[in-house]
């Protein structure tokens, strides 16, 4: 044990109060204060910035753990791809249903992807003025919804 380690672990001084301790007193004061409690998201009026935020951590969530989901799949199940993709197409699910799954699986990836670059737009400064927010967010949505369709008809 090195001599630095040793002198601030013998010079730390211990917590007067607990955790618990604390955050009574906290609560204690914004009540003495009449402070509000922070306001929940169903007093707002709903936006089209507030919505894709919501959307765009969804859609990360999602993706994140469907992809998990497919590897975990991948790696425990017992046949090969193959098997699976044979399996697919015997059961001979109709062509509205198969663009329809397809256009399911594109959108969030569509989404997520053009909103991301948004957001690595708004990491350089620009596209932070109310009216570019929601212009740049009606592009991500018809981008989205054209991307979409497309990977769906392929």
């Amino acid at each position: 044990v090195s001599l630095s380690f040793c002198s601030v672990f013998f010079s730390a001084v211990p917590m007067g109060t607990t955790a618990k301790e604390e955050m009574n007193k906290f609560w204690t004061k914004n009540t003495r204060l009449n402070r509000p409690v922070s306001p929940h998201v169903s007093i707002y009026k709903w936006s089209v910035p507030m919505m894709m935020s919501i959307s765009h951590r969804g859609t990360g969530v999602a993706l994140s753990s469907g992809i998990s989901a497919f590897a975990l799949a991948a790696l425990v199940l017992p046949e090969s791809y193959p098997y699976y993709l044979d399996l697919i197409h015997s059961m001979s699910f109709g062509p509205q249903f198969l663009a329809f799954s397809k256009f399911a699986l594109a959108f969030p990836v569509a989404y997520h992807t053009f909103n991301g670059i948004r957001h690595l737009i708004w990491d350089l400064g620009k596209g932070f003025r109310i009216p570019e927010v929601y212009r740049s967010g009606y592009i991500v949505i018809a981008l989205t919804v054209v991307t979409s369709i497309g990977l769906a008809a392929m």
